[in-house]
């Protein structure tokens, strides 16, 4: 092995075991499910995927990513994301006591990162507007909202045409808890 990929496979670890006790001590529900087969391609891949469930109801949504790395600064990376996401049935408190709201949140970053060999660290800081709607009937059911900071940070891994990456992302919001997130991926560009 490389010592290069040494370097980046510890570094992917200690990020992981760094973010993980943020996660567990926020009480964040837990994403998991099996993929179920979408699509074969003509070319013998399979497309899978599931529904995301979590503790609270439903939540669903997108980001959207784009970055450039400027001709005269080939290890710096540059980019904008763009999310939205939309909640069910999330339990909140606001101010004097708990209920259900039905969340939407949209949000805007800026993204930059530094590329060391294979291995490429970034980090992202922005803002999200979100929205609740309460669940239920009664008069004591109140609406919330407003706009949050949102920030994160990750690590990118490619081994020749294979790209991993490891993230972690927090909206500091109490109501929006629920959103945040740690996310790993594989990618194999073709």
């Amino acid at each position: 092995m490389h010592p290069d990929s040494r370097l980046a496979i510890a570094l992917a670890s200690v990020l992981a075991l760094v973010a993980l006790p943020a996660q567990a001590d926020s009480a964040m529900p837990a994403y998991g499910g099996m993929a179920t087969n979408l699509a074969h391609l003509d070319n013998g891949m399979v497309v899978q995927g599931s529904d995301v469930e979590t503790p609270d109801g439903y939540t669903s949504g997108f980001r959207f990513t784009a970055g450039f790395t400027p001709q005269h600064l080939p290890r710096l990376d540059l980019g904008a994301e763009f999310s939205y996401r939309e909640s069910d049935d999330v339990p909140v408190s606001l101010g004097d006591g708990q209920q259900l709201l039905d969340t939407t949140s949209l949000g805007g970053s800026l993204v930059a990162g530094i590329r060391l060999g294979p291995l490429g660290l970034y980090a992202k800081s922005g803002l999200a507007e979100w929205q609740g709607d309460p669940v239920g009937g009664g008069g004591q059911l109140r609406e919330g909202g407003g706009t949050a900071r949102v920030q994160g940070f990750g690590a990118r891994l490619q081994l020749r045409q294979l790209v991993s990456r490891l993230e972690f992302e927090e909206i500091d919001a109490p109501a929006m808890n629920h959103l945040n997130l740690i996310t790993a991926s594989l990618h194999f560009p073709f």
